[in-house]
């Protein structure tokens, strides 16, 4: 069974910084495209990063580009969100998900980014 479990979550003030972390188990990370998604409050889904299964490469939402990285560690199969200078507009709900059909989603992580 394909599961996802996110973590690392919280309120940080404007500025700061967190960690995501994304659990997989019943399949392995490096073998998928994996992207990270987030909602806020009364939004749609926006994509925010996504890393190549093959190559590890890395694509970033324009809104994150600089501030945001991802990754992920083979050994632990966990993908990884580094999120710094975090602004007000990064409250959401943020999940990880396969990034192709079957598509798989955790059941996410609240960041809130709040003075």
């Amino acid at each position: 069974e394909v599961q996802l479990v996110e973590s690392g979550g919280g309120l940080v003030q404007p500025g700061g910084s967190l960690r995501l972390s994304c659990a997989a188990s019943g399949f392995t990370v490096s073998s998928r495209d994996m992207n990270w998604v987030r909602q806020a409050p009364g939004k749609g889904l926006e994509w925010v990063s996504r890393i190549n299964s093959i190559c590890g490469n890395t694509v970033y939402a324009d809104s994150v580009k600089g501030r945001f990285t991802t990754s992920r560690d083979n050994v632990k199969n966990t993908l990884y969100l580094q999120m710094n200078s975090l602004k007000t507009e990064d409250t959401a709900v943020y999940y990880c998900a396969t990034a192709w059909s079957p598509v798989y989603r955790g059941q996410g992580t609240q960041v809130t980014v709040s003075s």
